[in-house]
């Protein structure tokens, strides 16, 4: 290919804080190698129509460094290679995309998004199109990067969320069962439960046997500490069960988890005879303000991954590892998630401070 002139970038997915300030080092940092660079509204889809395509400059990314969600907006729906038809179908738009992407006289793609839409970045770039990807996901669970930005605000949303609930759950003496985010991961769960000292942390790494939870419980009320917080990461699972989803999911549309901290809070009040509530935090841990180490890495994400469109490294996701940024393989990006390994150092701490994982 020949000199790179003009760049596109684009973010899909769920929205994540530090969005626009990996957005803002793409532009300034574009400048210094003279690139044009145009924002992609609404994800890939963006392509296939002409005006969610924007001219990107110092201006139009001014001041948006601490701002939350994503200027060039972002969706779930975005994927060319399975477009709704309408009828309950999907067609294959991808030779479009890439069309639009010529008819545009773009160079290359800095594609910011978590698992799913860095799949489709790699199946594009399996297409010829130059794409460099950037991880974003408020669940951390990426493994080719110690890091994603958004998971630290995340976390912090959570913590305060939790340190709020102590004193209503001491003063009606209630058990309040959380259910925070994370997909098949425990990252967000584990890090807030333990910040706002949770009684009971349930992540799917580690099945809970209900008996075990309940036990826990009793025992802080047999103490005379009257409450209990239960932190549940919403693909928590029972030994030997299932994990709890979302009814009314579209045929072809991927199931999504929800109900497990309704559930659990009916559980233990049936086991305990202890008056229970629910709590889902959703989309409040995806909003708001990033908090300053987001901010941080995010810029930096998106001034490697300019270096990187700049060095010819397409194909390639950037990762933060060891403090140093370097583009992997999309492949190997998207090859398998990050867990939590119930044996780590954090897992102990929990456990050895008396939190119990009900296991």
């Amino acid at each position: 290919m020949g000199p790179i002139k003009r760049l596109a970038v684009n973010t899909g997915g769920g929205d994540s804080p530090g969005l626009n300030a990996t957005i803002r080092a793409v532009v300034l940092s574009s400048v210094q190698y003279g690139y044009e660079v145009l924002g992609i509204r609404r994800g890939f889809g963006g392509l296939l129509d002409d005006d969610a395509v924007q001219p990107l400059n110092h201006e139009s990314v001014r001041g948006i460094t601490h701002l939350g969600g994503t200027i060039l907006g972002t969706t779930n729906k975005g994927n060319p290679f399975e477009w709704p038809t309408g009828d309950g179908g999907t067609r294959d738009r991808s030779g479009e995309l890439l069309e639009a992407f010529q008819r545009h006289k773009l160079d290359a793609l800095i594609s910011i998004g978590g698992d799913g839409s860095l799949r489709i970045a790699q199946r594009l770039s399996e297409l010829g199109l130059p794409v460099v990807g950037v991880p974003k996901t408020i669940d951390n669970d990426l493994a080719a990067t110690e890091l994603t930005f958004g998971f630290h605000t995340a976390v912090q949303t959570a913590t305060e969320a939790l340190d709020k609930l102590h004193s209503t759950a001491e003063s009606h003496e209630r058990v309040f069962v959380v259910e925070v985010m994370g997909r098949s991961t425990g990252w967000i769960a584990l890090r807030s439960g333990m910040a706002a000292t949770a009684d009971v942390i349930l992540i799917p790494e580690i099945p809970y046997d209900l008996g075990k939870v309940c036990a826990k419980i009793e025992s802080r009320y047999e103490r005379g500490r009257r409450f209990a917080i239960v932190v549940a990461a919403e693909g928590a699972l029972p030994q030997g069960g299932e994990a709890w989803y979302k009814e009314g999911a579209k045929a072809g549309t991927a199931a999504r988890y929800g109900g497990v901290a309704e559930r659990l809070a009916a559980q233990i009040s049936e086991c305990t005879g202890y008056e229970s509530r629910s709590l889902v935090l959703g989309h409040l841990q995806r909003g708001g303000t990033p908090v300053a180490y987001d901010r941080f890495i995010a810029l930096r994400f998106g001034a490697a991954a300019v270096r990187t469109v700049a060095e010819g490294k397409f194909g390639t996701m950037v990762a933060l590892n060891n403090d140093a940024m370097a583009p992997v393989p999309l492949s190997e990006a998207v090859s398998r998630i990050k867990t939590v390994d119930p044996s780590c150092d954090t897992v102990w701490t929990a456990k050895a401070s008396g939190i119990a994982f009900g296991d």
